[in-house]
């Protein structure tokens, strides 16, 4: 893949420049937009809504066949390195794929087997166990599950009760992992649990790598409330692998950081998709329903509030970009405010242009059977992951202060 679009420091502050001089836009690259060209045929063709209902309704929750062709497009291969047989891609390259996601509510686990959990082994630095999974993983051939998230975080940003102990000459994990994306299907779980400290503790965690079949481990299984398959993962004295060092605190500090950094990008891109998606059932309505025989979206009020909508949308698409720069340059000092600023900012209006959408068409909109609800409930989830608008305002509070 082409080298990631050099971040600049002044960058958020261009996009508020009001200068008309300033030039801010944002173009893919040939390779991006040939990937990204090839990604939305094949969603148009074969994950329309109605085939979306039927995946989400089936006992695996999303569906193999598509998830091989993406596979045949290279987007199973894009975010791992190139030395372990993938292309290298990062958090501006996963952009454009992400928002094409969020438009079609795509269910496949690209975002828990590879962003998150492939992201995680990678940046353990354990490149043996990298050698001998990743380029399976770049292939499609083999998931990953990242758990991380614990039911008493309630968004804390280093939160982990899970423990991990030295048992003979291996270490066993005892604790209980919640919201672990496609947890039923993946093959290999990478856990990050404590080996000293409190729960609060920045220090003393690690990665570990489980196999799913592993005796003491116990899934729970359940669906978001956007169908997202997920499960509660119990570990009871379950035998795992240690990712690299588990002693090395530095290294697993760096490898969760980064990890949650490039799904936190990920899910912004994914937010903006389900904005445009939803901007585009309301506009389409507006422009089709009729009272009193004259448009609906002729009523001056309206046309403000799409208005107000459509600055929304396109006030997000700049923050996912800033987003996505900010964690392709990690030794930015400001790129965790970027980060902070970009998934707050979008979660608050994805969500409110996504309720606006389900109002301009009404009763309608409150149906099983049409999309825009549905894209709210999408926003809804991933305004959760990685902490909430409320939890990003408090950590940008904490950082000031």
């Amino acid at each position: 893949m082409a080298e990631p679009v050099k971040y600049k420091k002044t960058f958020l502050q261009r996009l508020w420049s009001a200068d008309p001089g300033v030039n801010v836009n944002f173009e893919l690259n040939d390779e991006q937009r040939q990937l990204q060209e090839s990604v939305d045929r094949l969603l148009s063709a074969k994950y329309n809504f109605e085939k979306r209902l039927t995946i989400a309704a089936s006992n695996r929750g999303s569906s193999e066949a598509i998830w091989h062709q993406l596979a045949e497009l290279g987007v199973t291969g894009l975010p791992i390195p190139t030395s372990y047989g993938g292309f290298g891609g990062g958090a501006v390259d996963l952009l454009p794929i992400m928002q094409a996601f969020g438009r079609d509510m795509v269910l496949e686990p690209l975002l828990a087997s590879h962003i998150l959990a492939g992201n995680a082994l990678h940046l353990s630095g354990d490149q043996k166990t990298c050698q001998r999974l990743l380029p399976s993983v770049a292939a499609g051939e083999v998931l990953l599950a990242w758990a991380h998230e614990e039911s008493g975080a309630h968004h804390a940003e280093c939160w982990i009760e899970t423990r991990a102990t030295r048992h003979g000459d291996g270490w066993i994990l005892d604790g209980v992992k919640s919201t672990v994306l496609h947890a039923c299907i993946a093959k290999h779980i990478v856990v990050t649990a404590r080996v000293s400290g409190t729960p609060e503790d920045t220090h003393g965690r690690a990665l570990f790598l489980v196999d799913a079949g592993a005796i003491g481990l116990l899934v729970r299984p359940y669906r978001l409330v956007d169908d997202t398959p997920a499960g509660e993962i119990t570990f009871s004295t379950t035998l795992a692998q240690p990712l690299g060092n588990p002693m090395d605190s530095a290294m697993a500090e760096k490898a969760i950081e980064g990890t949650l950094g490039a799904g936190t990008a990920a899910v912004c891109a994914d937010m903006v998709g389900s904005m445009e998606a939803a901007f585009k059932l309301a506009m389409d309505y507006l422009n089709t329903r009729k009272q009193f025989d004259r448009l609906i979206g002729e009523n001056q009020a309206l046309r403000h509030r799409a208005a107000e909508m459509l600055v929304s949308l396109e006030l997000c698409r700049s923050m996912a970009i800033g987003a996505a720069i900010a964690v392709d340059s990690p030794g930015n000092e400001d790129s965790k405010t970027d980060l902070l600023r970009a998934k707050l900012v979008i979660g608050r209006h994805a969500r409110s242009l996504c309720q606006q959408a389900i109002q301009l068409h009404g009763g309608i909109g409150m149906t099983e059977e049409y999309a825009v609800g549905h894209y709210l409930r999408r926003v809804h989830v991933m305004d959760q992951l990685f902490g909430d608008s409320d939890a990003q305002a408090v950590r940008l509070a904490r950082m000031v202060l």
